[in-house]
């Protein structure tokens, strides 16, 4: 599970992900399963959450990472490529982004 606090010893990626409220379901699952099999077992891997707005039209994943460029081998593995080919399919456009906690509330 995600921890948020202001660190710089933790890579934040936010992925958002514009799809269809009839796409929504199966582009979940497919994040899953890429999760479950692939991502979660790469180099550097912390965490990661999956979430989605009630019209079901976005979806957005938090993940974290021990630095940036553990995020970028996966990214840029072959695995994650294919991957990234059928997720390509079942959304309008996603786009992942690196941040920097900046603050955290409890």
């Amino acid at each position: 599970m995600p921890t948020i606090t202001k660190s710089t010893e933790v890579q934040t990626v936010i992925t958002t992900f514009e799809v269809t409220p009839g796409t929504c379901q199966d582009l979940i699952d497919t994040l899953q399963a890429a999760i479950a099999e692939f991502i979660s077992h790469q180099p550097g891997f912390i965490s990661a959450a999956l979430h989605v707005n009630d019209a079901q039209t976005r979806v957005a994943n938090y993940s974290q990472w021990r630095q940036r460029e553990d995020f970028m081998d996966m990214l840029r593995s072959d695995e994650m490529r294919k991957r990234n080919r059928v997720l390509n399919t079942l959304c309008r456009s996603f786009e992942p982004v690196m941040y920097d906690v900046v603050a955290a509330f409890d």
